[in-house]
């Protein structure tokens, strides 16, 4: 989800656009639309409410999609290092776009929306090209169907599945990575248990001329709060999760991104179904020789000063050894949280080394990820 900044005249508005400046949201330019970045409560309090109770996401920017016909899965398998005809109906896997060079072209989300369907939600930012993408390579037999007429909304923290279950009981019953077909409020809907923060919650495809209204009675409820991008990205990173074009992007691998567990087993070297993706021999050798010169790591920072997207980073002798490609303050933990590609020698958990700030080397150390506990519901 990249953002890019263009005149205000020409960026898009979601559904629910009218409802974000009337709430006093602080409003900037995100890939082509105009998206709330704050409300009043600030980004750390938005933070740490999603941590404790529940907060209200509009992502309606992200682009949604159908793949429709009977091999459409065995099709998309042709574009991602993914298991995805096996996906049973009522499921969903994260997936990888990668080119020829085994670089990552956009993640995204896969859902088995029936037999012969399949749902996509691909980031807002790289949406154009991934939709050029799959016409590029379409078959006969595989249409295609953008969904410009739906928002998407995302209900996150602890408290989602008691808020969610009060308009629909059968949420209630599903686990991580579940989706389905529900009705809430009398609107077709479809929902996944997922999301973007690292707690259990859910995300919401719904009919555009319904969407204000549906967000409406979610924000009445007294655990929900209003979430805008600066704590969804706070959120995400304490969380250990990537955002593409910066913590990986066409010119890193998915094994150099940390991401060999994203490529299903079926798909690697020694599986029923090997290859046959993008950059698959590349990837794959990647993955057999531990071959690479640098790796996304996690960093902890040791003072309360956060280091930002594009800081160096040093060895003791003052060399360069790497940059970080996300950073911020984690609210939850109390500590600077951030990603970085570094040098493989330096890899390791427990290396520290020092980032460039202002002429001041600040330690960090290298960590595992993600920075908290992951608190999906898993059943």
């Amino acid at each position: 989800m990249t953002a890019v900044s263009p005149a205000t005249s020409d960026l898009q508005h979601t559904p629910l656009h009218t409802l974000h400046v009337e709430q006093g949201a602080r409003m900037v330019p995100f890939a082509g639309f105009d998206m709330p970045v704050q409300y009043p409560l600030g980004v750390k309090g938005e933070h740490l409410h999603t941590r404790s109770q529940a907060g209200l996401f509009d992502v309606s920017h992200m682009g949604q999609l159908f793949l429709r016909g009977e091999k459409a899965g065995e099709w998309l398998e042709s574009l991602v290092p993914v298991d995805i005809i096996d996906l049973p109906p009522g499921r969903q896997r994260y997936a990888l776009f990668t080119n020829e060079q085994g670089g990552v072209m956009d993640d995204l989300m896969v859902s088995r929306f029936a037999d012969d369907c399949l749902y996509l939600v691909v980031n807002a930012a790289c949406k154009e090209q991934d939709i050029a993408h799959l016409q590029k390579h379409l078959t006969d037999d595989v249409q295609l169907e953008r969904l410009d007429d739906r928002a998407l909304l995302a209900l996150q923290g602890p408290e989602a599945a008691k808020v969610l279950a009060r308009f629909s009981a059968e949420v209630s019953s599903m686990v991580f990575m579940d989706s389905r077909q529900i009705v809430i409020s009398g609107v077709d809907c479809f929902v996944s248990r997922s999301g973007y923060t690292g707690e259990d919650g859910y995300e919401i495809s719904i009919p555009a001329s319904e969407s204000e209204r549906i967000f409406r009675l979610l924000l009445e409820q007294p655990e929900v709060e209003l979430i805008g991008l600066g704590a969804r990205d706070s959120l995400r990173l304490e969380s250990g999760l990537c955002l593409y074009g910066h913590d990986m992007t066409p010119t890193t691998t998915p094994v150099e991104a940390s991401l060999i567990w994203a490529l299903s087993k079926v798909r690697r070297a020694d599986g029923a179904r090997a290859g046959g993706f993008p950059g698959a021999d590349i990837i794959l050798e990647q993955i057999a020789t531990k071959a690479v010169e640098n790796k996304r790591v996690g960093l902890l920072g040791s003072s309360r000063a956060p280091v930002r997207e594009g800081t160096a980073l040093l060895n003791a002798d003052g060399e360069t050894i790497g940059t970080v490609t996300s950073g911020t303050f984690g609210p939850t933990i109390g500590k600077p949280v951030a990603m970085a590609y570094l040098a493989k020698d330096y890899s390791a958990i427990g290396t520290e080394v020092f980032a460039s700030v202002r002429g001041k080397a600040l330690p960090m150390t290298v960590s595992r990820m993600p920075f908290i506990e992951q608190r999906y519901f898993r059943g």
